[in-house]
């Protein structure tokens, strides 16, 4: 079954968004204690800020106060990722309502401009609580696959309905990324993602009066979760131009409503980008882009077996080791820092339940750590990461892993995906180790 983080033939596609790196002059930022970028480090109050952080996607579901949320458990599972050393959270801040088959609901919005409530004041307790515990989150604003509706949804709000879903047999791969690329041309698409923009950027919190603009809570803007040209270099190339202006034009848009906060794009890294650096270059030159990403997924990709794991394994984390060095030879020469802000891996054997054990994802989580520590010592661009994703007390509800409408026991696994596919339990004491022994590394290198 093709999955959000399938693998993509190479190609290179000529990136023409390099020549129209000009500087715009940014409006000046607010004093307060915001996460800066100086050159290829992060800084917080003038010193250097480097983390350990995770995803939790489903934070402002937890918050919400509403017959879904749980704000006892978010706060539950605050305490225990700050008890690991995690303090950076990528969270979804957006999630569109339409036809597609495995999108999470509720959502934020549906085609018009009435926002969930409930939704908004969940974000606002979400942050609220992460701003109490010190802890700092990095917002998503759509995502280019499915699970949280995305770009096909806003495709079908102004295409009369029309739209196809991920992994149906009759539009197999690539068709959907093709199809859903289609957004970046599409101006009433933008122009309704746009509107969301600007209303969560520009939002104030509900509970703590805080602008989020003003918020020491937030440490970036994404403009989407994965965003691509395309499934295909050939069916992608007549849309970079459109793809290029649609990052350079959010970027600047979220700069204007908000110039506190940092901004980025959200990028898998060279498997979003069709295999080009071309392109990658050229989404993240931009200056209004401040930092880079890569995402990493062995096994969607095909480098490892999760039913053979002890063959697979070795030559598996070869092929991430070097996906790892040619990202961080991607930041070096755009001079900005580079986050590893996604990273999954099976559990032993491939099971989804916590009884599986987790020999070799504890040894691929060790990998990725060894690349941030390592790139920081040398004063390299890597600045952190964030593991997908945090399930905490979360266990599937059904026998068959398989999330379904209504299921409030949000694990980090999205709704189309097995749950406990990727996810931490709070019961993985030797992954939890792992985390907790690099997070405590970092931390004596800021002390």
């Amino acid at each position: 079954m093709v999955t959000r983080r399938q693998a993509i033939g190479s190609g290179a596609a000529l990136a023409a968004g390099l020549a129209a790196l000009t500087a715009l002059a940014a409006a000046p930022a607010k004093p307060g204690p915001f996460v800066k970028r100086e050159g290829t480090r992060f800084t917080l109050d003038g010193k250097p800020y480097r983390f350990a952080g995770a995803n939790m996607w489903y934070g402002a579901w937890l918050g919400a106060q509403a017959d879904y949320g749980d704000r006892d458990r978010l706060k539950r599972e605050l305490d225990a990722l700050l008890a690991l050393g995690v303090t950076n959270l990528r969270i979804l801040a957006a999630a569109e309502e339409g036809p597609l088959k495995n999108s999470i609901r509720p959502g934020f919005r549906g085609p018009g401009n009435a926002w969930n409530p409930a939704l908004l004041t969940g974000l606002d307790t979400c942050l609220d609580a992460m701003r109490e515990r010190g802890m700092k989150a990095v917002l998503y604003l759509t995502n280019f696959w499915e699970w949280s509706g995305g770009m096909m949804t806003y495709l079908s709000y102004v295409d009369g309905g029309r739209y196809i879903d991920m992994g149906d047999p009759a539009h197999p791969w690539p068709e959907f990324p093709n199809a859903t690329a289609k957004f970046y041309a599409n101006a009433q698409a933008v122009g309704l993602y746009h509107d969301w923009v600007r209303a969560m950027v520009g939002r104030t919190n509900s509970l703590s009066g805080i602008a989020y603009r003003d918020d020491p809570a937030i440490m970036a803007w994404q403009l989407a979760n994965e965003p691509r040209p395309g499934g295909d270099p050939t069916s992608a190339a007549p849309l970079l131009p459109a793809y290029y202006a649609w990052v350079r034009a959010t970027a600047q848009l979220i700069r204007k409503t908000d110039p506190n906060h940092l901004v980025c794009t959200g990028s898998e890294g060279l498997k979003g980008s069709l295999e080009s650096t071309d392109i990658y270059l050229a989404a993240h030159g931009f200056p209004e882009v401040d930092y880079c990403t890569a995402h990493v997924w062995p096994l969607n990709w095909g480098w490892v077996d999760s039913k053979n794991l002890a063959a697979t394994n070795e030559a598996g984390l070869a092929k991430v080791h070097e996906y790892l060095v040619q990202h961080i030879a991607l930041a070096t020469r755009l001079g900005k820092p580079l986050v590893f802000e996604e990273f999954g891996y099976p559990r032993d054997g491939g099971g989804y339940d916590p009884v599986s054990s987790t020999h070799f994802k504890d040894a691929y989580y060790r990998l990725i750590y060894d690349a941030v520590e390592t790139s920081l010592a040398a004063g390299g661009p890597v600045q952190g990461s964030n593991f997908w994703a945090w399930n905490g007390s979360a266990r599937a509800v059904h026998g068959d892993h398989h999330y379904r409408n209504g299921d409030n026991a949000y694990m980090g696994d999205p709704p189309h995906e097995p749950q406990g596919w990727y996810g931490v339990f709070d019961s993985d004491e030797t992954t939890k180790a792992v985390i907790a022994a690099h997070a405590k590394v970092l931390a004596a290198d800021q002390s």
